[in-house]
Order: C-alpha cells, then sequence, then structure tokens
C-alpha cells in the first residue's frame, strides 16, 4: 500500500508506505524524499548507499534525502516519505526540522529502538495516519504535517536518549550545525577552516571537540560528504573526471582522481569498472 498526499500551494508531498514487498530507493531517485522508516518484524538486513546494516526489530530508522536503501525483507517496513516542501516550508534549524537531530546528528545511521510504550503511540499514529490520507478536506494537510511532526518528536527524544545523552547540549548543537554546514558548503569548501570560522570557532577547537565527543574528524565529514557524492557521480551518471572534479570544486581531474584514491584506496577508473 502506497498513499500519497500533495500540496497544492506548496508542491509539499508526503507518501505513507506499508506491505510493499519492493519498497527501496534507488541512488537515481536520491533527493526526492527524507525518510522514516520502521522495521515491524524479525531483525533484517538495511542496504545504505551500498553498505548493509543490521536493523533490528521494531526500531526507527531515518534516511537523508540523499541515500540510496533497499530491505533484506521490505514487506516487514513502514515508511513515512516527505519532501521539504511538506515539512519544511520554512527550513528552520529546529532539533525537529530537517535540519535536526535525526538527519545531522553526526551520529551514522541511527537504528533508535522502540520500547513498548512508544511502540504503541506509533501505531496509534499510523492508523490515524492512514485515516486522514483518506480524508479529503481543507485541513487534511494540516493534520498530515502535524501527525509527522509527532512522529518526528518521538523518534527525535528517543534517539538522543540512546546516542547523545552524555553529550552537553552546547557541544551537540555545535557538532550538528557543523554538520548541517559541511552539507550545504561541501562541493565549494573542503577545508575544516571554513566551517570553523563560521561557527566563530578555531580548527582546534572544533577538532578537539569531535574528539572528546567521540565523533568521526572534522575534516573526514567533509572528505566523506564529497566521496559519497563523487561515488554518486561516477556510478550514475556519464560526466567525465574533469566535470565531476568541476562539479565538487577541484581546480583540476589529477587533484580530484589523487583526492579520491588516497581516501577509498580505490581509483574512479576501477569504480567505474565494477558497477
Amino acid at each position: 500500500m502506497i498513499l500519497k498526499h500533495s500540496d497544492s500551494r506548496t508542491g509539499g508531498q508526503v507518501v505513507f508506505v506499508q506491505d510493499e514487498p519492493d519498497f527501496q530507493q534507488t541512488r537515481k531517485q536520491a533527493r526526492r524524499y527524507f525518510t522514516l522508516c520502521i522495521n515491524r518484524g524479525e531483525s533484517q538486513t538495511a542496504t545504505i548507499d551500498g553498505i548493509a546494516y543490521p536493523f533490528p526489530s521494531r526500531s526507527i530508522l531515518p534516511l537523508f534525502s540523499h541515500e540510496s536503501f533497499a530491505f533484506e525483507h521490505s514487506g516487514e517496513i513502514i515508511a513515512w516519505q516527505y519532501n521539504r516542501d511538506f515539512y519544511c516550508i520554512i527550513d528552520h534549524d529546529s532539533e525537529v526540522g530537517c535540519a535536526g537531530f535525526l538527519f545531522f546528528g553526526s551520529f551514522g545511521n541511527l537504528f533508535i529502538m522502540l520500547d513498548e510504550e512508544r511502540w504503541d503511540k506509533i501505531e496509534l499514529l499510523r492508523r490515524i495516519f492512514i485515516e486522514e490520507l483518506k480524508t479529503n478536506d481543507g485541513i487534511q494537510t494540516d493534520m498530515l504535517r502535524l501527525l509527522l511532526k509527532r512522529l518526528i518528536i518521538i523518534a527525535t527524544r528517543l534517539g538522543k536518549k540512546q546516542y547523545a545523552n552524555q553529550l552537553p547540549d552546547t557541544r551537540f548543537h555545535l557538532i550538528r550545525q557543523y554538520n548541517i554546514l559541511v552539507e550545504k558548503h561541501f562541493k565549494e569548501e573542503h577545508e575544516v577552516q571554513f566551517y570553523a570560522a563560521e561557527l566563530h570557532k578555531s580548527p582546534k577547537t572544533i577538532s578537539n571537540l569531535f574528539a572528546r565527543s567521540g565523533q568521526r574528524a572534522p575534516l573526514r565529514i567533509i572528505h566523506d560528504r564529497i566521496i559519497l557524492e563523487a561515488k554518486k557521480l561516477i556510478l550514475y551518471t556519464d560526466k567525465s573526471s574533469k566535470e565531476i572534479a568541476h562539479a565538487l570544486g577541484f581546480e583540476d581531474a589529477g587533484h580530484f582522481s589523487h583526492f579520491f584514491k588516497n581516501v577509498t584506496g580505490q581509483s574512479i577508473t576501477s569504480l567505474r569498472k565494477d558497477k
């Protein structure tokens, strides 16, 4: 079952998916939706950008819009998908917005476990959401957006408790801000110094803060984001190395090729042969 609703005023769209054995998002489809998936069956494997992860039973998995994904048993997945125009009409910096903890917390892919109380709350939300998707009236969009926000709040509260409970709020906020800035500028800005300046900190302060918090190094976050984008362009477009290098802010193809192999251990040519 796939149910969709579009907001004619904004172009926003929300999609609810249930009992779909072929549910996935390919790399070519990426950038369309933010996705919240729930595994209601037994533990299974989720493959995200080509990497397999264990997806525990009764857990929520937030997936960013640029990620591709597939599941071992897709029919056991319940999913809510939405674009920025539906939920992020004002792209505010809020912990429950599109720039929130679930997608910019710097903790990698989150598998958020649901206790019995939250499971029951989400099950109720699921039933009401389906009912509202079938109710066509003047306040349908507002109601669906409210229900979606409620789901995001539940996931955010649990996610912060399970992944960031030991981090002071100020440190957590800075880490999230850094990740938001990288997502906005990674194609043009490749050095930690730029992002540190935007946050009114020194590069050393940023690096020390990430190390104390058990996070990936700030420079590694930039490199990983560039490589992810590069792989998509290499595997799913006909762009030349020179064109890809230019798109990702490198002055020449040689510099980009050296960077790619240094980070991944694989040449661009070999990656294309393996696809």
